[in-house]
C-alpha cells in the first residue's frame, strides 16, 4: 500500500524537475513512511511513497523493465490478492523476477498483456503506467474503487496522485473550489460521492474500473468493468454455498502478507463473518488472530437504545473474542480526544475537505492511529451492508420508491432538511435539489435490467446499483483516507468484485429469504460466528453519546461565530449556527450536532488549505 504522484509534459523537459515532484510525493508521506523514490525522464515524472507489505526489501517503486523499443516504468498502490498465481503463469510464458512483490507481477503483467492486465487482476489497486515505446501514460483503478486515484490535466500533458494534496502541491495548481465543487461537496454530506468529483476546480477522480490514457493528442478514458445484470440459476442452497465458499477464499487470499495483520471487529455480523473466517485460517497455520474495536468511555454504561442501535457493540465483541479467544484489544477514547481541534484537523488532512461528520470520523482516525502501532494491515467488514441489503432504507418500501437515493429519502423522511446549515445564497447558486435530482437520474439509468425482471425486482436491483455505485465509494474513500493518513493499509474482502458481481445478481427474494436483512451473509456466516451475533440486528456505526461532546463544539462554534470576517459564512447560515451553538444540549435537535460539525471543518478546512471560492 502506497501513495503515487507523477506528471507528464509532452512541451517540456522535466528531467530537471525532481524538486517539483519531490513536493508532490512528500505530501503523501504518511501514506508510504517507509520509502520514497522518483523516476524521471524528458516528457514524465513518477513519484512513489512505499508502505512495505509484501516482499520488504524488494518492491522498491518506481518500477522500470528496459525492452528493445523503450523502457517502461510503473508506480504503484495496492495489493492484488492473486499475484502468485499470476506469477506461475507469467513464468511458464519465459518472464523472469528480481523480486517476490506484486509490483512486479502486475508491471510483466502489462508487458504480457498490455491494457488486458486489468482483466486477470484481483485485488484494490490505483497506479499509473509510462511506456517509453508510444510515449503513453496510462492511469488504472480498481474494479469498486477502493483504492484513490486523482488527475488534473494540463495544456501538454497531466498531473496525478493518489490524493488531491499531491496535485495542490505542484506550483501551477491554483486552489480553487468553484459552484460544482461545493454541488459535489454538500452531496458528499448527503453519503453521495458523484461520478469523477474532486472538490478542486480542474481536477477529476479516475472512475472506477476505468483506464485513463494521456498521450500528446490528449486524454481519453474506457471503462473495463461495471455490474452487469445477468440470470441467477443457483438455488438457494447452492447460492449458500458458493457465498460460503468465495468468503473464505477471499479471507485467505487477503490475509497474506509480510507484516502484522489484523480484524477490525465491531461486534456486527459483517465483521465477526470476516473475524470467524480470518481466525480459522490462521488457526489451521498455527497463528493467532489480532482484533480490535473502539468504544467510549462511559459509552456502555451510559447507553441509550437508538434506531439502528439497539445495544452496545461492547457485549457481543466480548463474545467473539472468547469464541475464537482473540487476541482482543479495545481502543478506548475519552471525549477530550474526539473534540481536541487537533484530531479534527488531523481529519481534514487526511481527507483534503470538510465532510462535517464529526466524531464518525476523529473516532475512525483515532482508532486507525492506535491499531497502526500495533499492525500494518487491517482486514475490515465494510460494504457488507452495500452489497447484502443491510441498511434500513433497503427495506423501506417509501424509500424505495422515492425518485431520488433512497438513503436520502429515508434521512429526509426522519430529518427533514439534512442540510440546515447552508445558507440562503449557497442554496439558491448551487441549486442542490435539481443537482441531486440529476445525479439521481443519471445514476439510475446506468442500471441493466433482465427483460423477465418483475417491477419488484427492477426496483431493488436499481437500488442495489446506485449502493454500490454511489454509496459505497464515500465509504471507501472515508476509510482509505483516514487509515492511511496514520500508515494503516485496511483490506475490505467484501469488494471482491466476484462476490460483488455474485449477490447483485442473486434475486431480492433470496436476499430476505429468512424475512431479515443480509440472509445469505447470515446464512454463509455459519458456526464461525455464534449464532447471538448472527441473530443481531444490523447496528450503526457509533457515535459518542457523551453529553459533553455536544457542549463543547458548542463552545468552538461560538467562538468560530466571534470571526466576523471568516469565510465560513459565505457557506454557513450564521443565524442558524447562532441557535445551534447555544441551544440546550438536552432538546437539540437530531440535525444540530452534524451542522455545528460541518462549520467546524470549514473553518480548519479554510485556515489548512485557504482556498479560492468562485461563487
Amino acid at each position: 500500500m502506497c501513495g503515487i504522484a507523477g506528471w507528464v509534459s509532452y512541451d517540456s523537459d522535466l528531467s530537471a524537475s525532481r524538486d517539483i515532484v519531490d513536493a508532490m510525493v512528500a505530501t503523501m508521506a504518511r501514506r508510504g513512511p517507509d520509502d520514497s523514490g522518483v523516476w524521471l525522464r524528458h516528457d514524465v515524472a513518477l513519484g512513489h511513497r512505499r508502505l512495505a507489505v509484501i516482499d520488504l526489501d524488494g518492491g522498491k517503486q518506481p518500477m522500470t523493465f528496459d525492452t528493445p523499443n523503450g523502457t517502461v516504468a510503473l508506480t504503484y498502490s495496492g495489493e492484488v490478492y492473486n499475484y502468485l498465481e499470476l506469477r506461475r503463469e507469467l513464468l511458464q510464458k519465459g518472464h523472469r523476477f528480481r523480486t517476490r512483490s506484486d509490483t512486479e507481477v502486475v508491471l510483466h503483467g502489462y508487458l504480457e498483456w498490455g491494457d488486458g492486465l486489468v482483466d486477470h487482476l484481483n485485488g484494490m489497486f490505483a497506479f499509473a503506467i509510462w511506456d517509453d515505446r508510444d510515449s503513453r501514460l496510462l492511469l488504472i483503478r480498481d474494479r469498486l474503487g477502493v483504492k484513490p486515484l486523482y488527475y488534473y490535466p494540463t495544456p501538454d500533458g497531466v498531473l496525478f496522485g493518489s490524493e488531491p494534496k499531491a496535485i495542490l502541491a505542484h506550483p501551477s495548481v491554483r486552489k480553487v473550489v468553484d459552484l460544482d465543487g461545493l454541488r459535489g461537496l454538500l452531496s458528499h454530506r448527503l453519503y453521495t460521492k458523484p461520478p469523477g468529483w474532486s472538490l478542486w476546480k480542474g481536477m477529476s477522480e479516475v472512475l472506477p474500473g476505468t483506464i485513463v490514457s494521456v498521450e500528446s493528442g490528449g486524454i481519453k478514458s474506457r471503462t473495463y468493468w461495471r455490474l452487469q445484470p445477468s440470470e441467477h440459476r443457483d438455488d438457494r442452497e447452492t447460492t449458500i454455498e458458493h457465498v460460503r465458499e468465495l468468503l473464505d477464499d477471499i479471507v485467505r487470499r487477503q490475509l497474506v502478507a509480510d507484516v502484522p495483520r489484523c480484524v477490525l471487529l465491531s461486534g456486527g455480523l459483517d465483521s465477526s463473518t470476516i473475524t470467524g473466517l480470518a481466525a480459522r485460517h490462521l488457526d489451521d497455520d498455527g497463528d493467532s488472530l489480532r482484533t480490535f474495536s473502539v468504544d467510549f468511555a462511559g459509552y456502555e454504561e451510559n447507553f441509550t437504545p437508538q434506531e439502528g442501535c439497539e445495544a452496545p457493540d461492547s457485549q457481543f465483541v466480548r463474545e467473539m473474542a472468547a469464541y475464537h479467544q482473540l487476541n482482543h484489544e479495545v481502543v478506548m477514547l475519552d471525549p477530550e480526544m474526539l473534540k481536541d481541534p487537533a484530531v479534527r484537523r488531523a481529519g481534514i488532512a487526511a481527507r483534503d475537505l470538510p465532510t462535517g461528520f464529526g466524531d464518525l470520523d476523529t473516532s475512525l482516525y483515532l482508532l486507525f492511529d492506535a491499531i497502526s502501532a500495533n499492525s500494518t494491515v487491517a482486514l475490515s467488514g465494510e460494504s457488507a451492508d452495500e452489497v447484502f441489503g443491510g441498511y434500513l432504507w433497503f427495506h423501506d418500501e417509501a424509500a424505495q420508491r422515492d425518485a431520488t437515493f433512497p438513503w436520502i429519502s429515508f434521512i429526509r423522511s426522519r430529518v427533514g432538511d439534512p442540510l440546515p446549515w447552508v445558507s440562503e445564497d449557497l442554496r439558491r447558486k448551487t441549486e442542490l435539489d435539481d443537482y441531486i435530482d440529476e445525479l439521481y437520474r443519471s445514476a439510475a439509468a446506468e442500471a441493466g435490467h433482465l427483460d423477465d425482471e418483475s417491477e419488484t425486482e427492477r426496483r431493488m436491483r436499481t437500488v442495489f446499483y446506485l449502493s454500490v455505485a454511489r454509496f459505497v465509494r464515500y465509504l471507501l474513500d472515508r476509510k482509505d483516507r483516514l487509515s492511511m493518513s496514520v500508515g494503516l493499509e485496511v483490506r475490505v474482502p467484501f469488494c471482491d468484485h466476484r462476490l460483488v458481481e455474485y449477490i447483485y445478481n442473486t434475486p431480492w427474494a433470496l436476499k430476505t429469504f429468512d424475512g431479515r436483512e443480509k440472509s445469505l451473509l447470515r446464512a454463509a456466516s455459519g458456526e464461525v460466528v455464534p449464532r447471538s451475533i448472527r441473530d443481531r440486528k444490523k447496528a450503526a456505526y457509533p457515535l459518542t453519546q457523551d453529553p459533553g461532546y455536544l457542549r463543547s463544539i458548542q463552545d468552538q462554534a461560538r467562538d468560530l461565530l466571534g470571526e466576523s470576517s471568516s469565510p465560513v459564512f459565505e457557506l454557513v447560515d450564521r443565524a442558524w449556527l447562532t441557535r445551534a451553538a447555544t441551544a440546550e444540549v438536552s432538546a437539540a435537535p437530531a440535525d444540530t450536532r452534524f451542522g455545528i460539525e460541518a462549520a467546524l471543518d470549514l473553518h480548519h478546512w479554510f485556515d489548512l488549505y485557504r482556498p479560492r471560492l468562485e461563487l
